[in-house]
């Protein structure tokens, strides 16, 4: 199968070449990559042979057919059933998708891995990213891998275990006081001066194809079905973008069938931006002023694809939930009790919202519900 793909903008909706090393449009909105065509169902006989990772996918992601990625293995984590969890709170079909089992330990390895990847193929030899910790983890190792230089620009409130492994793949750590935005804001100069690759959330369009990868994953695991329900802690908002993109590809080409899943967006309490703005019917999100919490990948006040993560949500017929940080953690530690699962504070939100959303009504007992644990929680101890 001859495969290409093109750029078009998510918001004016012009579109360019491919080519080059892009960032966003004139207009200053994310680009999303849009192929020639997509594999046939019977296309899946091409997946018995190959490794658990993301790249098993190739033809549904930004890879030429004699080109190499730049890999760690990441992708293939397992999706767990959560029985006992599930038993204790009225879930009949609870499951948790474990993306701590990843090579940097969080969901970030997949994003990086295909940014990196097509940046390095059109000859970048710089990046550099903002993080809140885990992008900047991930960033740090695949571009060790690549044999390129990386600059990460962190808060320094950002758990300690993280920065160390951030140093320990080599790139180079800057801490600011503040929050990720205005690691942005240093990002971008640094860019602007160095010729450094901005590797920022939804500033260059690679990184929703790699995380594109957990939609084409989960509907595999699940025997070409997908879940009623996906609740999914966000800061950036890739992840959730990206999944949406994968779904409503795969529903397109005949891969999967029936309903695609209801997308719920869990945020901290002491910084909800996509919550506030989903419950006041807004298009786009206002800046979080004096954000707070201990969950640091949702530390993000002011994100990009504020419009993308709100059409997701509303087009899915999901919401945004906000729970507090006592929630969260006491749920971070019953999933690794109760379950065996290592759950970062982002991950334990995801449970939290369920049980909100269930008390409500609006997870029934009965469906099929996948809560995204996107690291590890060894990363944000010590």
């Amino acid at each position: 199968m001859t495969r290409s793909w093109s750029l078009e903008c998510s918001s004016c909706g012009k579109t360019r070449s491919a080519d080059g090393l892009p960032g966003v449009c004139d207009c200053g909105q994310p680009y999303l990559v849009r192929y020639s065509c997509a594999p046939p169902p019977a296309a899946k006989s091409l997946l018995v042979e190959r490794p658990w990772t993301l790249w098993r996918y190739r033809e549904w992601l930004p890879l030429g057919e004699r080109e190499a990625p730049v890999t760690l293995g990441e992708g293939g984590t397992p999706l767990l059933a959560a029985l006992r969890l599930g038993a204790r709170h009225g879930f009949a079909d609870l499951w948790v998708k474990e993306e701590g089992a990843n090579p940097t330990g969080s969901f970030k390895a997949r994003g990086l891995a295909a940014a990196v990847t097509r940046a390095t193929l059109a000859g970048a030899r710089r990046f550099v990213v903002p993080t809140a910790g885990n992008a900047g983890v991930a960033l740090a190792a695949y571009a060790a891998r690549a044999g390129v230089a990386a600059r990460v620009y962190a808060p320094a409130s950002t758990p300690p275990t993280i920065l160390r492994q951030i140093r320990s793949f080599g790139a180079d750590l800057v801490l600011l006081d503040g929050h990720i935005g205005d690691c942005g804001t240093a990002a971008r100069a640094y860019a602007l001066e160095s010729g450094a690759v901005d590797v920022s959330t939804l500033r260059e369009p690679y990184r929703i194809e790699g995380k594109k990868s957990l939609a084409l994953e989960l509907a595999e695991q699940l025997g070409w079905t997908l879940p009623h329900a996906i609740v999914y802690p966000t800061g950036g908002g890739t992840g959730l973008i990206g999944m949406w993109k994968g779904f409503g590809e795969l529903m397109r080409a005949g891969w999967v069938s029936g309903s695609l899943p209801r997308m719920y967006s869990v945020q901290a309490a002491g910084c909800a931006p996509v919550v506030q703005a989903f419950r006041a019917g807004a298009a786009g999100c206002t800046p979080w002023s004096d954000p707070r919490t201990i969950a640091a990948g949702l530390r993000v006040p002011s994100p990009l694809g504020d419009r993308l993560m709100l059409a997701v949500l509303r087009q899915s017929g999901g919401e945004a939930v906000a729970v507090a940080d006592a929630q969260l953690a006491a749920a971070a530690q019953e999933l690794q009790m109760l379950e065996g699962i290592d759950a970062s504070p982002e991950g334990g939100a995801t449970l939290a919202a369920a049980l909100e959303l269930k008390a409500r009504g609006v997870v029934k007992p009965d469906e099929r519900v996948v809560l995204f644990n996107t690291g590890a929680g060894w990363l944000y101890r010590g």
